[in-house]
């Protein structure tokens, strides 16, 4: 479109553009309208099924762990889901999940939890701190 000579640049139909985005940061919101009224959106919440669980365990993750992670996860998702302040678009995704595991596999998943997933619960409950503290508490238990 912008050359200055006979060249033409086009996309062939049989190429889909596929694009991510996580609808819980709010500073995107003007972007987020814009692109919602020229795209397709699909759904895709996280999901800690026996497909995750079978891919972690293929990987050498233990299936302790594995289920662990599974439950764990679950249950915060379904607290993050019913807050009327936050609602599905906040859940926790499996991408945390999916590699960086060692031979201490618990160790793994509290510092997952420590760097990772228990600042984003903070800033999720930034004004009921004690709330936030419960579920990471939930989260780091051997329960």
């Amino acid at each position: 479109t912008y050359s200055n000579d006979d060249e033409h640049f086009s996309i062939p139909e049989n190429v889909h553009i596929i694009g991510t985005m996580n609808t819980a940061d709010r500073s995107l919101a003007m972007v987020d309208y814009a692109l919602r009224r020229r795209f397709a959106f699909f759904n895709l919440p996280p999901t800690f099924n026996e497909k995750f669980a079978a891919y972690l365990t293929s990987e050498g993750l233990s299936k302790n762990t594995t289920g662990l992670i599974q439950t764990k996860l679950n249950v915060l998702n379904s607290t993050i889901e019913a807050d009327p302040n936050l609602g599905s678009g906040f859940q926790i995704g499996h991408s945390y999940f999916c590699s960086g595991w060692d031979t201490d596999e618990w160790q793994w998943f509290n510092n997952i939890i420590d760097y990772e997933v228990g600042p984003q619960i903070l800033e999720f409950w930034f004004d009921d701190k004690p709330k936030a503290e419960v579920e990471i508490a939930k989260l780091k238990s051997r329960d």
